[in-house]
């Protein structure tokens, strides 16, 4: 990508502080216009919805995991050439905002049905304005290279219109529908709730035996809702049980009520569980309520909007249900008719995620979506390979979904959200209105109280946000989307949804031109180091705002994206972001000590010939480096891509070339101009490398380095395809073998790191190294034999051409007297550990009653200290004066 104007190198700070330049380099990449993406432009499209986060929400873990993720895969498309569009945007939170500005009324003693419908919204409307969307500034603090120009929220009027055409073609195709069903209902909320608001969490209550009728035609059923009996219609039985083949078809009287209900005979009873018979209570609960509807039962609702008890006729009409559970199961056991009791009793139970309580499954009347065949036409688009999902393991987890679907309630009984473009007529007449339809008026007419599922205009957001039901230009460049990146624990639902209404609204296109993404990206969760969820009652959440406060925003991007393996959950503390602060640092110092050496970015590298096996070695390396991460973020693997980057950076870069360019340099003339336009072009590769994972400290970087606009527009790097000398990685293999080897020697020998020692080095030349002897020399701090060199230490190291000989003059290089006193501490640490290893390893008890594992590493710890105990004496023995 062409940079738009030249601009001149920015000095660097001596030191790197996050704080002081993040924000004024993110406005100015804003202001500069590099994130507005241009529907007009001839380049390839690459676009990204942000999968829009609550109105009331702020920055968490997760968020920024998943920011990150986005922001690295539309930083790199946008330097490799491509018009990138990552568009932002929030969810108005049906239930979330409602909750919040009904719990803030009544803390000014208003009850927010005394303001009426419209009172309300003005009211929610000027708290979204006051205080909501409070993370789209925390997207800055993050480095989201969004297109701000674009951003959208589900209650504008252009996504209203979205939302209102696709419920009217829905319904005009008959593939929405109204009926009385079971449905997750919140009492709290007064509302239904959809799945994904719905918690499942292990709880202790109670199983309660229960016995219906009297002598031989009684039967014992149980339950863990004993105040649902209230409204049992049947008692059902499995066809093929003898032990009640007799009574099927009969009834039973249901105690307190007085009334008598039929024994069915229903295939869905697990003759083995339990008794063998069930209670039914078709409108509380879902496998009763199709018991219910096979066998046409009445299906009373015993409970109202609020979960208390009403319409049974009973003395509990009027009881919370917690309370009429206490009252209904001390009814019965007054009547003797407890059977048995167990308590407590663990099982999981719905809870809703916003108001916390058990949710109540209750039979009510509310809007469905047919979703049998949007649901088919979402699974045939994955299995013919227009969506791919990636992990691909994770395909199976999605066709278990689509595939079992059932119909979609997508009423609320609620105020906040898109209203349910239908009405009804003084004579039964229900008539849908579209965006651009006058609804009828005339006295008796009157618009459906209730909103749509917060869900069902997100599943609009991939062609609502671009302008859809208009042809606009967004819309035919940037639809399909490229990629969906999202949680697996979303998979089924929002993905789903997107899947189902994408297809159906875009379905006047080619099919491959449909879809609303190409690729589904999916991630894992946050975790702490641990493996443990985080959450608040446990402790050991993590606020991303804190840790960018105290560790820099690059830093926490880089532990994000270390972690970040297809489908699996990360791993996250404060050690790890304290790890990458430390990477940033060192990335900062080597360019700043290449900036210090003169080192530029050339128009073209000096000719191979020219270069030393260093050289040579360090351009195929960042040749290699370019070709793996290029192939490792096609297939979404941001952990592995990372972590090449890190060990290069790190391992190779820092510790050795610019280790070695060092000495290169010093020799002036030619080899050290070429060193640094070598030093200059791997900086300039790397940082590009870099920037779509580090933008803050890759942008100041690399326009010091280069001079240039701005990283964010640079192109993206590319192989020089040059063959790779592999004559010299070996070589330069061979130096860093004999290097870390001497390093090591020195360090038992305790010679400090700075300390200089003469030494002779035999057998370079036999093992090709011999034009590094300088390098070698400077790089363990070896210096040159003198005329009373006396060698007191030899070290031989074993290379693929032969053997070096290192012999060393140790005499005044080791302070005896502290070696002894270091090595002798050393040695009664490792005593110690050695005897704690072997008392647990002689008792019987650890050994045989601990975990195979556990032994074995306990095994393992005593063979390590045996080894260092040996170690450690040997050198004991080496000393003078031993």
């Amino acid at each position: 990508m062409t940079q738009t104007s030249p601009a001149q190198p920015r000095e660097l700070p001596s030191t790197w502080n996050p704080a002081d330049v993040e924000a004024e380099l993110y406005q100015r990449w804003v202001d500069a216009g590099y994130f507005t993406a241009d529907a007009n432009s001839d380049r390839p499209p690459f676009s990204i919805v942000i999968p829009p986060p609550n109105v009331t929400g702020s920055l968490h873990i997760g968020h920024a995991f998943e920011h990150t993720l986005m922001d690295l895969l539309t930083r790199r498309r946008r330097m490799q050439g491509y018009e990138a569009l990552w568009l932002p945007g929030m969810d108005h939170a049906s239930i979330a905002v409602q909750a919040l500005v009904e719990r803030q009324l009544q803390q000014e003693g208003i009850d927010h049905r005394e303001l009426g419908r419209e009172g309300f919204l003005e009211r929610v409307w000027q708290w979204k304005e006051q205080h909501g969307g409070s993370i789209l500034s925390q997207m800055r603090h993050l480095g989201d290279g969004v297109d701000w120009t674009r951003e959208r929220f589900t209650m504008d009027a252009g996504l209203s219109r979205a939302v209102d055409t696709m419920f009217k073609r829905l319904y005009d195709d008959g593939l929405i529908y109204r009926a009385e069903q079971l449905v997750n209902w919140s009492p709290e909320m007064r509302t239904a709730i959809s799945d994904i608001e719905v918690e499942h969490r292990e709880v202790e209550g109670e199983l309660v035996t229960m016995r219906y009728g009297d002598g031989d035609s009684a039967l014992e059923v149980a339950t863990t809702r004993v105040e649902t009996m209230l409204g049992d219609t049947a008692v059902a039985v499995h066809p093929d049980d003898e032990r009640y083949r007799h009574l099927i078809g009969t009834e039973i009287e249901l105690p307190l009520t007085g009334r008598g209900i039929p024994i069915v005979a229903d295939e869905h009873v697990d003759p083995e569980f339990g008794s063998g018979a069930v209670k039914v209570t078709p409108a509380h609960d879902p496998n009763d309520f199709e018991i219910g509807r096979r066998h046409d039962l009445p299906m009373p609702t015993i409970m109202d909007e609020r979960g208390r008890i009403a319409g049974t006729g009973t003395r509990f009409d009027g009881m919370d249900r917690f309370e009429a559970r206490v009252a209904v199961r001390e009814a019965l056991r007054e009547q003797d008719r407890i059977v048995a009791e167990k308590r407590p009793y663990t099982h999981s139970v719905g809870h809703s995620s916003r108001s916390k309580e058990p949710i109540e499954p209750r039979l009510s009347m509310q809007w469905f979506v047919k979703v049998g065949p949007l649901a088919k036409a979402a699974g045939d688009a994955v299995r013919d390979g227009r969506v791919e999902v990636h992990p691909p393991e994770l395909a199976k987890r999605y066709f278990d979904w689509i595939d079992n679907l059932h119909d979609w309630a997508i009423s609320r009984q609620m105020w906040w959200g898109h209203r349910i473009p239908i009405w009804y007529g003084p004579r039964g007449e229900v008539v849908c209105v579209g965006p651009d339809e006058q609804p009828p008026t005339g006295e008796g007419w009157y618009q459906d109280e209730d909103v749509l599922d917060t869900w069902f205009s997100s599943g609009l957001w991939p062609f609502s946000t671009l302008g859809w039901p208009d042809d606009t230009a967004d819309l035919r460049k940037f639809y399909p989307t490229s990629v969906l990146v999202t949680g697996y624990d979303i998979l089924f639902f929002w993905v789903a949804r997107m899947m189902m209404l994408g297809l159906y609204g875009m379905s006047d296109r080619e099919p491959e031109q449909a879809v609303p993404f190409r690729r589904i990206a999916l991630h894992g969760i946050v975790r702490d180091k641990h493996g443990k969820k985080m959450s608040k009652s446990s402790g050991n959440t993590v606020d991303p705002l804190q840790w960018i406060e105290t560790y820099g925003t690059d830093a926490v991007r880089f532990t994000l994206a270390r972690g970040a393996n297809p489908g699996a959950d990360a791993p996250m503390s404060d050690e790890w972001v304290a790890g990458a602060r430390s990477f940033v640092t060192k990335l900062f110092n080597a360019t700043k000590f290449a900036l210090g050496k003169d080192a530029h970015v050339p128009e073209r590298l000096p000719e191979r010939a020219e270069l030393t096996d260093a050289d040579r070695w360090i351009l195929d390396r960042a040749d290699a480096l370019v070709t793996e991460v290029d192939e490792l973020l096609e297939d979404f693997q941001f952990a592995k891509s990372v972590e090449a980057l890190y060990h290069f950076t790190w391992d190779e870069f820092c510790d050795w070339y610019v280790e070695l360019s060092k000495v290169q340099l010093d020799e002036g003339g030619r080899r050290a101009e070429a060193t640094r336009e070598v030093l200059g072009h791997v900086l300039d590769v790397l940082l590009r490398l870099l920037h779509p994972t580090i933008p803050f400290v890759t942008e100041a970087l690399w326009t010091a380095l280069t001079g240039r606009e701005s990283v964010v527009i640079a192109d993206w790097p590319t192989p020089t395809r040059h063959p790779a000398d592999t004559a010299a990685a070996e070589r330069i293999d061979a130096v860093r073998s004999l290097v870390t080897e001497i390093r090591r020697f020195r360090a038992d020998q305790g010679v400090k790191p700075n300390q200089k020692v003469a030494a002779e080095l035999d057998g370079l030349p036999e093992v090709g190294i011999a034009e590094h002897e300088a390098a070698i020399r400077a790089l363990v701090k070896l210096t040159e034999p003198g005329d009373d060199f006396n060698a007191s230490s030899e070290l031989k190291v074993g290379l693929s051409g032969g053997d070096v000989a290192v012999r060393l003059d140790l005499s005044g290089a080791v302070d005896v007297a502290a070696e002894r006193k270091r090595l002798n501490k050393d040695l009664e640490a490792a005593e110690k550990e050695l005897a704690g290893t072997e008392q647990k390893l002689n008792n019987p008890s650890f050994t045989e009653k601990a975990p195979d594992e556990v032994v074995e590493k306990i095994r393992t710890r005593r063979a390590n200290a045996l080894a260092e105990i040996e170690r450690i004496n040997t050198r004991l023995e080496s000393l003078p004066g031993a």
